[in-house]
C-alpha cells in the first residue's frame, strides 16, 4: 500500500481567487471542493489545492513554487500572464528578464519564474519545482513515502522526482528539525487504505498528530504536518 501526492495545499484568504489564478497561469482546470479549490496535476506535474486560511499570514512561507522558462521571451509571457491574472512582482525597478524573477500570487504566496537555461530544472515541465525548507532527512522520508527516487543529494540540499519525471520537490534547509506544527502550506496525500498506510508512514519515521475532523494528520521527520485521506 502506498500514498499518492494529491496536492501541495495552500491556506489562503480567498481560495477561489487563488485557484483561478493558478489555473490560468498553469493552463489547467479547477475543481471546486467542499473546503476549497483543487487545480489538479497529472503524473508529471504536481497538483495544487487552495483552502481557507485558519490564521493570517505572519511569517514567510515554508515552501514556494518555481515556474520554468525555455527562452527570455517565454519568461516574459509568463510574467505577463501572472500580472494579467492578478499576481504581482516582488521588488522594484526594471524587470531583469533572463534572470530569476520573484513574484507573488493574489493571496501573497511567493513563487519564482526561473531564468531560461537552468540545467537543474531542464525537462521538469512548467511547474518545475516545489522548494521547501527542510532537512535531507525529510527528503529521504518523502522519497520512501511516495516511492519517488532521489535525483539530487548534495551538501544540505536534496530533491526527489516522480518516476514519470516532471516537478521536483526539494529541501534546502534549515539544518535542524523543528517541533511538529501545522503550516499554511502542506502536502495532502491520498490512499485506498488509510489505516494500513498510516502504519507504513509511521514505520518510515512519521509521527501521528492529535486527531482533527477529516483526514489523518501526521508529521514528517522535520515536524512539518501533512494530511492523509482516502481517495
Amino acid at each position: 500500500m502506498s500514498s499518492r501526492l494529491l496536492s501541495v495545499t495552500f491556506e489562503t484568504a480567498d481560495p477561489a481567487v487563488a485557484g483561478t489564478f493558478w489555473a490560468v497561469v498553469l493552463g489547467r482546470q479547477t475543481i471546486e471542493e467542499d473546503d476549497g479549490v483543487l487545480v489538479p496535476g497529472d503524473p508529471t506535474q504536481v497538483g495544487l489545492r487552495f483552502v481557507a486560511a485558519r490564521t493570517a499570514k505572519s511569517e514567510p512561507n515554508r515552501l514556494h513554487l518555481h515556474l520554468t522558462s525555455t527562452t527570455a521571451e517565454g519568461q516574459r509571457r509568463t510574467v505577463d500572464a501572472v500580472l494579467h491574472a492578478g499576481g504581482r512582482r516582488r521588488g522594484d525597478g526594471p524587470l531583469p528578464f533572463g534572470r530569476d524573477l520573484y513574484m507573488a500570487d493574489p493571496g501573497g504566496d511567493e513563487f519564482c519564474v526561473i531564468e531560461p537555461g537552468n540545467a537543474y530544472l531542464e525537462g521538469c515541465g512548467f511547474l518545475g519545482e516545489v522548494t521547501c525548507e527542510g532537512t535531507p532527512a525529510a527528503g529521504r522520508f518523502w522519497a520512501a513515502a511516495l516511492g519517488w527516487p532521489i535525483v539530487w543529494d548534495r551538501d544540505e540540499q536534496i530533491a526527489i522526482q516522480s518516476p514519470s519525471g516532471g516537478t521536483k520537490i526539494a529541501w534546502d534547509g534549515p539544518a535542524e528539525p523543528s517541533a511538529p506544527r501545522w503550516h499554511r502550506q502542506h502536502f495532502d496525500l491520498v490512499t485506498t487504505d488509510v489505516e494500513s498506510e498510516t502504519q507504513r508512514l509511521l514505520e518510515l519515521g512519521a509521527t501521528l498528530r492529535p486527531a482533527r475532523s477529516g483526514p489523518v494528520t501526521l508529521a514528517d521527520p522535520d515536524g512539518s504536518e501533512f494530511s492523509l485521506r482516502r481517495g
